[in-house]
């Protein structure tokens, strides 16, 4: 006898036992998928294509190390084993990773269509593969494919196992018989479950193998990493619980709609959130930028007005940007304000600061801001170079190419320190910067720390503006 279809809206919880366009209870329309049914799992979890503890064990069996007991224990009395974390031995990756793969964790890497989220992947799994066991199962290409692509990458782990698979039950029976410590899903969107009847790749099909996937990673200790795609809205594609459900989300975009890619750490529950990985792809694959500043000020015109240098922290890394501002008179009833790279509200008050507390006329100005390489700027250490653009735009005067500005702005026009600032100085030095504008209290603390480079401190910025263009 068919099972009936149960059908839940994902926004509010309200059952149906049909497909609704519309939810009666919240009102918001496509938000009705189909559910697996209660009655469909016996209590001993005995379906082919579930995890139940057997399989489990099985799995952690076959695996190095062999299964561990699960029962409540004190948290004083639990020991770390001596590898918590397994380098991928790309530095980049393990910078946003935080350090490394943790045994057991739960990755998503989501990017839009032939950004390189393959390419990486089978470069750190190689390298991965030099010490662990490792079951790389693709859905969208078949193993040929993947071969050709390793050859060009260089790519030959001996411990790396290859499989084509899209079929939940068979992927689980491969796990059992190999038994990996690490296991890569690309991607998600292309496994489905018998079970459930809905195309692979839909809401439903995403979310029940996502659940058994993060099964197989908590309770057999195996590394899972899963290939998400990534929608027209720019939003990863599946559902949101997804998200939830996996310990890391890396984001893999590009920058400038040039070979460079940045990898972005949205959600990790073992490091930073603030950390990025810069890559160059070539046709050797992803290759990593080891200095990132010297990318982003490469084609840095000089002796242009409204052209500055800043110095954002990513994580534990600063970085030396470009911000461009164009002060120009508007044709408009409405001047025009647009702001890419840093936060349109934050500029808004910006503006207001050189008006109210410097005296430029800018209420009748068209605005515009950018920060070079498609970075986005945000911490507020940004403020008082983007100040002094403004300023540079409006009185059409260059600022000298060597001069850092660091400083976050308040509204009565004070210059507040920043974080991080002798980190900051030292890469500004390395860079070939001779003068920077910086907060007080900062020069004060790094007066003596920092070789080779004039701080000029800053208590107001209609002090900075006075010396720039006065």
């Amino acid at each position: 006898m068919a099972k009936s279809a149960h059908y839940v809206c994902q926004n509010c919880g309200q059952g149906s036992a049909q497909w609704l366009g519309r939810c009666p209870s919240c009102s918001q329309w496509n938000t009705f998928v189909e559910e697996v049914p209660d009655s469909s799992a016996s209590a001993s979890g005995s379906r082919r294509g579930s995890v139940s503890e057997d399989r489990l064990r099985k799995i952690s069996d076959t695996k190095k190390g062999g299964s561990k007991e699960n029962k409540p224990r004190r948290i004083h009395e639990l020991e770390i084993g001596k590898e918590v974390r397994w380098t991928t031995e790309i530095q980049e990756l393990d910078r946003v990773l935080g350090g490394g793969m943790v045994q057991g964790s739960f990755i998503l890497l989501a990017g839009d269509p032939g950004i390189g989220k393959s390419t990486l992947l089978l470069q750190s799994l190689e390298r991965m593969a030099r010490t662990k066991k490792v079951l790389y199962v693709t859905g969208e290409e078949s193993t040929e494919q993947v071969k050709l692509r390793a050859e060009r990458l260089g790519v030959a782990g001996k411990e790396l196992y290859l499989a084509a698979e899209t079929s939940w039950e068979k992927t689980l029976d491969m796990i059992e018989e190999t038994g990996p410590e690490i296991l890569a899903i690309d991607s998600i969107q292309t496994m489905y479950t018998n079970e459930i009847q809905s195309a692979p790749g839909s809401v439903a099909q995403v979310r029940e193998v996502g659940a058994r996937l993060m099964h197989v990673a908590k309770k057999a200790g195996v590394v899972v990493i899963l290939v998400g795609h990534v929608t027209k809205e720019g939003t990863i594609a599946g559902p949101r619980v997804l998200e939830h459900m996996v310990d890391t989300v890396l984001q893999f975009e590009s920058v400038g709609g040039n070979t460079y890619r940045i990898l972005r750490a949205i959600k990790n529950r073992f490091g930073s959130t603030s950390e990025v990985g810069i890559f160059d792809m070539t046709e050797t694959g992803m290759q990593e930028v080891k200095n990132p500043s010297e990318l982003f000020l490469a084609e840095r015109p000089k002796g242009s007005p409204g052209s500055v240098v800043v110095s954002s922290m990513e994580g534990s890394r600063p970085l030396l940007v470009e911000l461009q501002a164009l002060v120009s008179r508007s044709v408009l009833g409405t001047p025009r304000r647009t702001v890419l790279g840093v936060d349109s509200a934050r500029a808004a008050i910006l503006l207001a600061v050189l008006e109210k507390r410097v005296g430029l006329e800018i209420y009748d100005r068209d605005i515009f801001v950018n920060v070079v390489g498609g970075l986005e700027l945000s911490e507020p250490g940004a403020d008082l170079g983007m100040i002094a653009a403004l300023g540079s735009s409006f009185y059409n005067v260059a600022v000298d190419p060597d001069i850092l500005f660091l400083g976050e702005v308040g509204l009565t026009g004070e210059v507040r320190s920043v974080s991080r600032v002798e980190d900051r100085l030292r890469e500004a030095v390395t860079m070939g910067f001779k003068r920077c504008y910086l907060p007080e209290r900062n020069a004060n603390s790094v007066k003596d720390k920092v070789k080779g480079m004039e701080l000029i401190s800053i208590r107001k910025v209609g002090d900075m503006m006075e010396r720039l263009f006065r």
